[in-house]
């Protein structure tokens, strides 16, 4: 496999993470830098781990794995962007106006392993392509960690100016994003 290869392999497998960090940015009301990196380093660190879990795995257990990672994924976002929708739109503004981003550390771990499954399936490749599985889980864990922590700081962008609207159209983001993984696998996209 080749460096470009890799690479783009890695942007591809973080664009989840991105968009749903700015989910996340999205219901920050005030920025904050700690939690920010450490919503990154979620995503980086299981974007990263997943791809070492299905190396280990192999293709052993890769169709029992394929033929359920896509419902779990939807089931995780749909319940996580719901969640985010119901909370915008019962918040009182007064509550909202000076509310800290708070970490939500099981959310965060939901989120984290909804959109990683998928990096679960390219640890099996490289596994069979016999990649050199340090260097390429050290790639797309910082290329996610580094876009993560982007798409916090735009999702914050837009969360401080638009509020409730921002964190129900996040909510419906993240359940689009589940309905695409779902379509995906079960092959009608």
């Amino acid at each position: 496999m080749t460096l470009i290869e890799l690479l783009l392999i890695s942007v591809g497998l973080a664009m989840d993470a991105f968009s749903v960090s700015v989910c996340k940015g999205l219901s920050m009301k005030k920025i904050d830098l700690k939690g920010g990196v450490i919503t990154a380093l979620f995503f980086g660190v299981f974007q990263g781990g997943m791809p070492v879990i299905g190396y280990f795995l192999g293709t052993r257990f890769a169709n029992v794995i394929s033929s359920f990672s896509h419902w779990v994924s939807f089931a995780l976002l749909a319940i996580i962007g719901g969640k985010m929708i119901l909370e915008a739109i019962k918040e009182e503004d007064d509550d909202k106006s000076n509310k800290e981003y708070s970490l939500d550390l099981k959310e965060l771990t939901l989120l984290a392993i909804a959109t990683s499954i998928d990096a679960l399936a390219v640890g099996i490749v490289f596994a069979a392509e016999k990649t050199n599985l340090f260097f390429s889980v050290t790639m797309i864990g910082v290329i996610t960690f580094a876009l993560s922590l982007v798409g916090v700081f735009i999702g914050h962008k837009f969360g401080s100016k638009y509020e409730k609207k921002a964190e129900i159209a996040g909510g419906t983001i993240l359940i689009l994003i589940g309905l695409k993984l779902l379509l995906e696998g079960l092959g009608v996209i």
